[in-house]
């Protein structure tokens, strides 16, 4: 079965992040999703000073061996019981995309009954707010209540 993963972010950092606190600064700042084995491979790569970002995921679902929904994609990340999207970010420049930071979404943190559900309708979508407390790009692990997954 597929289920289409939608990740809708808001509160972008802006295209500059200024230095702070241990974080060295960036300008034209941009986000995107991490191909699985491939951390220069993204898709959806969105400026960090848009209104919001959005991705949409193939993913394959199945039952796995805990009998929680196992997804798996071109865009899921780590093996059965830990999977994961990144939200990659980076500096745009000549050279291309310079990733500075990851954002970790957890998949294996969704609620097994909207998993369920999300095998059944197809569906699943995130809601995030891409900025941290900081001002600067989210990043590291983010599990609800900073993350909202719902399947229609």
């Amino acid at each position: 079965m597929t289920v289409t993963v939608t990740i809708e972010g808001s509160d972008l950092p802006g295209r500059v992040c200024g230095e702070g606190g241990g974080f060295p600064g960036y300008a034209n700042v941009h986000v995107g999703v991490q191909r699985r084995g491939k951390p220069g491979e993204l898709t959806g790569v969105t400026p960090g000073d848009a209104e919001r970002a959005v991705w949409e995921l193939e993913c394959a679902a199945r039952p796995g061996a805990d009998g929680r929904t196992d997804l798996t994609g071109p865009y899921v990340q780590g093996g059965p019981g830990d999977r994961f999207v990144y939200l990659s970010w980076g500096d745009v420049g000549p050279a291309g995309f310079g990733m500075f930071r990851r954002a970790k979404l957890m998949l294996a943190a969704v609620d097994p009954e909207v998993l369920a559900e999300a095998a059944r309708t197809g569906r699943l979508t995130a809601r995030l707010g891409l900025t941290d407390a900081k001002g600067h790009p989210l990043c590291a692990r983010v599990v609800p209540p900073a993350i909202e997954w719902t399947a229609p």
